[in-house]
């Protein structure tokens, strides 16, 4: 791949000094509310906890250290023609060249409330596995893209930009942008369905996709017989779950221009909202801050705010809920899925067979939804040793 293909702009993150001014000052002004005393997390971000990573933001958080820290990277923007007729856009990713005899390319999709940044430190690993401890035959060249409507991607401004429709953009980045012919793809949260939808559409032009997270159901009709207590547990887990933690896919589902009048308007306010899931979704045990430092937490948070993506972002889950996918058939890309003990759903393997073509499954030791951020070089060793034989 050349970047120097027409379309492709090289691009440089830098937030105007006036908008950090103006978070620094909207920050200073917070008005708290009150909290039931001594329930920790129960009720949602703890008061405690905001109260100091505010003032944290507000005084001692380098936004400048980890923008330089992410223009380390190669970032570019292209236009992106829609297909199916979903709507084009202007595409920001990054764009880093593999150091090895013959790396494969391989797309690295994020997903909400998470951004480019959490891929940060796993983006080398894979790149340059040498300097890792790993052999240089299993280099990748690896494009992160910004999702549409997320951090310095396009805003959408027509309806149905779902998963569909995001699956047709990311492969015509891939392809008709970037020339490549084939490619692999890996993916968490959204990542996870936008990969398995290019999987279902565009297997001829892949080597395999990898997932952090998988979703499947139980067998159905007069075949699937009595579940067994594991399966059983399961279900039970996914229940609580759904009862407990999805009170955000919901209003995001449903109203998300009511929601993003608040969060859109307060950093405080988004960052209590994004901070809450980094928290129940990691194999943090309760304890944020051992899985996330707070600089972490908030250069994820700081590029919903400077970007002002948070009301674009949560769309997402009102056109996946208004313009649902639901897999035709077996997806029959080559698939690979590590299942991370902290992430929110974990099928059994037996489900997501019937579902996807498994090539390899591994029940990871540690790790959570946030797997590239907490666990980044158990997840590259993953990546590399599913894509490895892959040819």
């Amino acid at each position: 791949m050349s970047e120097n293909r027409p379309g492709i702009l090289p691009f440089k993150i830098a937030v105007p000094g006036e908008v950090l001014a103006d978070l620094r000052e909207r920050l200073a002004r917070t008005r708290l509310p009150d909290e039931v005393p001594d329930t920790g997390w129960e009720y949602g971000t703890n008061l405690r906890y905001m109260r100091e990573l505010i003032e944290y933001w507000r005084t001692r958080y380098d936004w400048r250290a980890h923008e330089r820290e992410l223009n380390r990277f190669a970032h570019f923007r292209a236009e992106v023609p829609g297909t199916a007729g979903s709507e084009g856009l202007g595409i920001h990713f990054i764009h880093e060249p593999g150091r090895g005899p013959n790396p494969k390319p391989l797309l690295l999709v994020h997903g909400w409330p998470g951004s480019v940044y959490e891929f940060d430190r796993i983006i080398p690993m894979l790149t340059d596995p040498v300097a890792h401890g790993g052999d240089a035959a299993d280099s990748f060249t690896v494009i992160a893209p910004s999702l549409p409507g997320y951090g310095f991607s396009d805003h959408p401004v027509a309806r149905a930009m779902n998963i569909q429709a995001v699956a047709d953009i990311f492969f015509k980045l891939m392809t008709d942008v970037l020339g490549y012919s084939r490619f692999a793809a890996q993916g968490g949260d959204w990542g996870s369905a936008i990969v398995s939808r290019l999987g279902e559409v565009y297997a001829s032009s892949l080597y395999g996709i990898h997932l952090n997270l998988i979703v499947a159901a139980p067998p159905r009709g007069r075949d699937a017989g009595e579940l067994s207590a594991a399966e059983k547990a399961f279900l039970a887990e996914v229940e609580k779950w759904r009862r407990e933690e999805t009170g955000y896919q919901w209003i995001q589902g449903t109203k998300p221009q009511t929601l993003a009048y608040g969060l859109n308007d307060s950093p405080a306010g988004l960052a209590a909202w994004i901070v809450e899931k980094f928290r129940s979704w990691s194999d943090c045990g309760g304890d944020l801050e051992r899985r996330f430092t707070k600089d972490q937490l908030l250069t994820n948070v700081t590029i919903y705010w400077v970007t002002q993506t948070i009301n674009s972002s949560a769309r997402l889950y009102y056109e996946a809920r208004h313009h649902p996918w639901r897999p035709g058939a077996r997806i029959e890309a080559p698939t690979g899925v590590a299942i991370f003990p902290g992430e929110m759903v974990r099928p059994p393997r037996e489900w997501a067979e019937r579902a996807y073509n498994i090539r390899r499954w591994t029940v990871m030791p540690s790790g959570g939804h946030f797997a590239a951020m907490e666990e980044p070089a158990a997840l590259a060793a993953e990546i590399r040793a599913f894509f490895r034989d892959l040819k």
